[in-house]
């Protein structure tokens, strides 16, 4: 009989969802604003997307079969990094830096912590702040074919006016991912209907972005408007970071409570290094900072079990 029933106790909950199933939605979901960026920058673009999975993908592998670990790269969650890593870059980096991304992204940040669900922060956001530390004047040149000039984030932080229109479809300079509002936008869409994600966090990071960088600009003598509240929602990795990276399972609150919290913290610290600090962006800093706070916020917003002074019901 023990060959034939399994006994544990309660409670039992089932689900159609695989880990498996979850990351490849995201990956469709993720298509949308890559293509999006191959049209807009070329086929260089692609090139860095490629290269960048493959990276992921291989390191993940390569660590798991020398470590004598099941190999885990069906599950989709290196391809998910990689993608993310990729779209998180500037279209003129050289064809190595995904390649050190990528390893620093799977190697340090994911599997030295145990692999998915272990590691303490967003892998393809540690990479990309690896990178940005590292390499700062590679991962912030944003010259290329397709455009000159100041990103709209720049523009914004010297001042000056900037095209809303242009940002939000996708016709600027910036990551290959994050140019196109709508496309980002659509692709979140697609999380949302399937379940894979709810508002709760991207709701609340959006919405107290707003607040607070009103607030911050207004403290800091920035005259503020209905376009300059919109250029600062519409510009750099707002939208890609809040529906594709805040929402990470392993690296967000698992209470309903902390979401939110978790949430206004990331739009307090994103308002915070925008207006005051020395970079224009601020939004990969911002969730790795949340990501490492999430535990204190887990610690205050964890119902009390029963009997361990929760209330009754």
């Amino acid at each position: 009989m023990s060959d034939l029933r399994n006994v544990s106790s309660n409670p039992h909950i089932r689900a159609k969802d695989t880990t498996s199933r979850i990351m490849l939605t995201v990956v469709i979901a993720l298509l949308l604003p890559a293509f999006f960026g191959i049209y807009n920058f070329g086929f260089r673009a692609l090139v860095l997307i490629l290269i960048s999975i493959a990276t992921c993908v291989l390191t993940e592998y390569i660590y798991e079969k020398l470590m004598k670990k099941p190999i885990t790269i069906g599950d989709f969650s290196a391809v998910v990094t990689g993608l993310l890593l990729a779209l998180n870059l500037p279209v003129s980096v050289p064809f190595w830096i995904p390649v050190v991304g990528g390893v620093f992204a799977i190697l340090v940040v994911k599997m030295l912590f145990g692999g998915l669900g272990q590691n303490f922060m967003n892998p393809a956001l540690a990479g990309r702040c690896f990178l940005l530390i590292s390499f700062t004047s590679l991962m912030t040149n944003f010259n290329c074919d397709a455009y000159t000039g100041a990103t709209p984030l720049a523009s914004l932080k010297a001042g000056e006016s900037v095209n809303v229109l242009n940002m939000i479809l996708g016709r600027t300079a910036g990551t290959i991912g994050e140019t196109s509002v709508i496309a980002i936008v659509l692709g979140a869409c697609v999380l949302i209907v399937a379940g894979v994600i709810d508002l709760r966090v991207p709701g609340s990071y959006i919405a107290s972005f707003a607040v607070f960088v009103l607030l911050f600009a207004a403290l800091s003598g920035i005259a503020i408007s209905p376009a300059y509240l919109s250029a600062q929602l519409a510009s750099g990795g707002l939208m890609l970071g809040a529906f594709f990276m805040a929402t990470d399972y392993v690296t967000r609150p698992v209470t309903k409570k902390g979401q939110y919290i978790y949430g206004v913290i990331l739009g307090f610290l994103t308002a915070i290094f925008r207006i005051f600090g020395a970079s224009a962006e601020g939004v990969s800093y911002a969730i790795i900072l949340g990501n490492l706070l999430v535990p204190l916020i887990e610690r205050y917003t964890m119902p009390k079990a029963f009997g361990k002074g929760g209330e009754r019901s």
